[in-house]
């Protein structure tokens, strides 16, 4: 979608960005597998929007975070689920992707059916912190109350400052601009109009209906991948 400088992050799907790790590309962890994108030429300049510089490289996402992923994450952490890292959305509405099932103490976390690959929805930026925090801290048991961010039981209000030092941690605004729009090759190498790739509108089609030559030609699943934005 067309790029603007409004910025969307948590409400209808959720990144993680990273420092540079040790290995590039796939990060083997204990419960969940992440691919990562590197994003370089650091010290690029910003669009004219004003948005996408950034001086350092780093690595992103190259899929959003998929429901198996965040089922995974809540199987681990949430079986009394204190922080209300489960949205009764997930269950009830059909954009959501995961179910619940058990009491509090017990709870245990499902996939809905076809919905494991899908981005998860109704996560808040509280929730993507307690899973960058949970990475952090090696996934399994890992606390998701320190880490990348030190959040003390706050699920509401401001976003909390990423502690120094985090490997893990939600893209700023620049950050994830950066990784949708800007073209690479150098640090003034200008921005694309859409997440596509592309300076031309995408065209719409019914969901299934062409899906090769929709990412042949237009790129949208390079979108997913690297980030989009919404007028």
């Amino acid at each position: 979608m067309k790029k603007t400088s409004s910025f969307l992050t948590g409400f209808l799907a959720m990144l993680i960005a990273a420092g540079l790790l040790s290995s590039a590309g796939t990060v083997q962890a204990a419960l969940i597998t992440i691919d990562w994108v590197t994003v370089g030429d650091p010290g690029n300049a910003a669009d004219t929007t004003g948005y996408g510089a950034v001086a350092d490289s780093f690595q992103i996402m190259k899929f959003e975070f998929q429901n198996s992923q965040y089922a995974a994450f809540l199987n681990a952490v949430a079986a009394t689920d204190p922080y209300s890292l489960y949205s009764g959305a997930m269950g009830s509405n059909a954009r959501g992707g995961i179910t619940r099932s058990g009491s509090s103490g017990s709870y245990t976390y499902a996939v809905k059916a076809n919905m494991g690959d899908k981005p998860v929805n109704y996560v808040s930026w509280f929730d993507a912190a307690r899973v960058a925090n949970w990475l952090q801290n090696g996934q399994g048991s890992g606390d998701t109350e320190t880490g990348a961010y030190t959040l003390n039981g706050a699920t509401t209000g401001n976003a909390v400052a990423v502690n120094p030092g985090a490997l893990y941690f939600l893209p700023t605004e620049d950050q994830w601009y950066k990784a949708a729009y800007y073209k690479g090759g150098g640090t003034n190498a200008g921005y694309w109009d859409y997440a596509t790739q592309s300076d031309t509108a995408p065209r719409t089609v019914t969901a299934g209906s062409d899906r090769n030559r929709l990412g042949r030609e237009h790129g949208q699943f390079r979108e997913l991948q690297q980030g989009s934005r919404l007028e």
